[in-house]
């Protein structure tokens, strides 16, 4: 990815190294509800550590893992708890400010996030005569506290829609690269424009109606809406890539396949076939690996919101 001449955002707040931020990544899981969710205990005994990876990605981008291994609750439900006391993000001269290549990943997600604004600066008004209210995007290590409850790295990237924020430990970028063979720039750029697709969702009054909704329906039929929301938040980050190489010609040679591949990477299918040896349909959450590329595909050809309409269609 070409970002040198994109600016950094100026809305992240770095809680590394803070009281805010620490403890440790296998604390306990939130399960499938996301923060404030309730505990799921890895399962470090009979499917080795092959099977704790599988849950650590699951809970990295936000998928069930209780679904992945033969249960689940729906997934990507937040309940929200009162807001934490206002945090100060650090400065470069505090004690416990990351340097070397913790750093440049900071610079990164912060072009990635200038990226983001510009584009739905300039698209959200013109595609849906909305003013684009921008997130704020909080690097940690270890657990955070957030709107929607405590967080611990196992959660990994997540967006709360209480605080309108997107949470980041930076360490699952190497997760993703090492152990499930989605490295690259632009694959680490599609998963936070993934989570500034919820973003976008939730001020366009999605996220509302589809929790409202699955409050309505059983596990398999909540689990379902479910997938078309992660399946439109892929599009929707599409659409942000599509946009910003217009703009500013971001995209080099393989970026695109990286994408293609992250999303590959973290289809249902794929993750259940890994952790079990079969895939149980009715419990996935956020598509298969072919729907989430085809969808984030869709996004990028097009750019427009309209062609991210996942729920009005037959066929995903």
């Amino acid at each position: 990815m070409r970002l040198d001449e994109t600016p950094e955002s100026q809305n992240v707040d770095d809680l590394r190294g803070t009281d805010a931020s620490g403890g440790s990544p296998f604390g306990g899981g939130f399960g499938g509800r996301g923060p404030g969710g309730g505990g799921l205990p890895l399962p470090i005994g009979g499917g080795g550590l092959g099977l704790v990876i599988v849950v650590v990605l699951a809970l990295f981008f936000g998928l069930d893992p209780a679904a992945l291994l033969g249960g689940g609750s729906g997934g990507g439900q937040y309940q929200p708890v009162p807001a934490p006391p206002q945090m100060r993000p650090m400065r470069p001269d505090q004690p416990g400010t990351r340097v070397g290549r913790d750093d440049e990943m900071r610079q990164f997600v912060a072009r990635v996030l200038g990226s983001t604004e510009e584009v739905w600066d300039e698209q959200l008004p013109r595609q849906a005569n909305r003013q684009y209210q921008k997130p704020r995007l909080v690097l940690f290590s270890g657990a955070v506290r957030s709107a929607c409850g405590m967080a611990d790295a196992a959660v990994g990237p997540f967006y709360c829609p209480e605080d309108h924020r997107v949470y980041i430990d930076l360490s699952f970028y190497d997760q993703l690269a090492r152990r499930f063979g989605a490295p690259g720039d632009f694959a680490q750029a599609y998963v936070l424009g993934h989570e500034v697709g919820h973003h976008i969702q939730n001020q366009l009054g999605i996220l509302a109606k589809v929790q409202e909704a699955k409050s309505r329906m059983s596990r398999t039929q909540a689990n379902a809406l479910q997938v078309r929301t992660e399946l439109q938040a892929d599009c929707f980050a599409g659409a942000w890539a599509f946009h910003a190489n217009q703009k500013r010609r971001i995209l080099e040679p393989g970026d695109v396949e990286e994408g293609l591949r992250a999303a590959a990477a973290i289809g249902d299918d794929r993750l259940q076939r890994q952790a079990r040896g079969y895939v149980q349909p009715e419990s996935f959450t956020h598509g298969t690996s072919a729907q989430r590329q085809r969808w984030f595909q869709r996004g990028l050809q097009s750019g427009e919101l309209r062609a991210c309409d996942t729920f009005n269609t037959q066929e995903l």
